[in-house]
């Protein structure tokens, strides 16, 4: 097993969420299915969040919180506290999950294992905040993969459909109509399909969920 990469000595000024799902079979990334199993589904899942987490784990974050629905597992490193989710919508729960926080706070999601602290540091270094009310990262299926805010107001988010080809749009907007200077950081792919899965493997070849899907052999076929 590969170790947790060690946390950087000086904290930033940045809160990351985490908003995630407990990896069960039949509960998380049902879109896989098919052509994996929903065990397979699960194992993808897993592997997606402890990258994510590794990585979230490296960066110069003030706090770090995976907001949680279902129960930790064997998959959570040390260094993170755990909150529940809500009950609701998606534009409920990422509201919610902000009004949890105090001070500048970026949320990402469990999609994304592709993610590095490089790729983040705009974000999360001293200067981030530096005339700048809210970071936004893009993803490519329209909706969003990463959301920074100054003011963590709940208000940004309740209300904004999620899981369309607009949502992404639609929440930006909601920022920028509020007033809010905007800073983007680079779009990335969501792991909703098989394709998906290869693309995001393939960018990042060296993680677990690249392994995994590695390992794992499709339904169809056997």
């Amino acid at each position: 097993m590969t170790e947790p990469a060690d946390r950087p000595a000086c904290p930033g000024p940045t809160t990351v969420l985490v908003i995630a799902k407990e990896p069960v079979p039949g509960r998380v990334k049902t879109r896989l299915t098919p052509p994996f199993t929903p065990d397979e589904a699960a194992q993808l899942a897993e592997a997606a969040l402890y990258d994510t987490l590794r990585a979230v784990r490296a960066m110069p974050a003030r706090r770090r919180v995976v907001v949680l629905d279902g129960r930790p597992g064997a998959w959570l490193p040390d260094g993170f506290d755990v909150r529940p989710q809500c009950t609701g919508g998606l534009d409920e729960r990422l509201a919610a999950a902000f009004a949890g926080s105090a001070g500048p706070t970026l949320l990402i999601g469990m999609d994304t294992p592709q993610i590095t602290p490089r790729l983040l540091a705009p974000a999360l270094d001293a200067g981030a905040w530096d005339d700048c009310d809210a970071w936004f990262g893009a993803a490519e299926d329209g909706g969003f993969w990463a959301l920074g805010l100054a003011d963590p107001d709940p208000r940004l988010l309740r209300g904004v459909p999620m899981s369309t080809g607009r949502t992404g749009a639609v929440q930006r907007a909601r920022l920028t109509a509020a007033g809010l200077r905007v800073r983007d950081l680079p779009p990335l792919r969501d792991v909703d399909t098989a394709d998906d899965a290869e693309r995001v493997a393939a960018a990042a070849p060296a993680g677990r969920f690249a392994a995994t899907l590695a390992r794992l052999t499709p339904v169809t076929g056997r």
